[in-house]
């Protein structure tokens, strides 16, 4: 299959919490990140997530700091076992966060 992601996907062993911002909804999820580039991220929670749908995330990396951005749901998957997987692309990220991201990227190149 031919690869069509813009930047290469890493595994990061992190948490987020999303709130979603296009309602009065307040309440937070705690979802499990699978991977993550400078342009997205795709993970797992037991939540049903709205499609296309806005959600404020505050991403915790390795170096222990948080990253405040936004997220949409671009792609979500079947339920298995009571878990929902989901793709979604970073909307408003500062630039300096995503070069973060891509610090930690080429970092993990040269240490394979």
């Amino acid at each position: 299959m031919e690869e069509r992601r813009k930047s290469r996907r890493m595994d990061l062993e992190a948490r987020l919490i999303v709130k979603r911002l296009d309602s009065d909804e307040k309440r937070e999820v705690v979802i499990n990140i699978s991977d993550v580039s400078r342009t997205g991220v795709g993970f797992s929670c037991s939540d049903k997530l709205e499609l296309k749908a806005v959600y404020e995330c505050r991403l915790t990396i390795w170096t222990k700091e948080v990253i405040h951005a936004f997220l949409q749901i671009v792609r979500a998957n079947e339920k298995e076992e009571d878990i929902f997987h989901y793709g979604a692309v970073f909307i408003g990220m500062s630039e300096q966060d995503a070069s973060r991201i891509s610090v930690y990227e080429q970092f993990s190149v040269a240490n394979r």
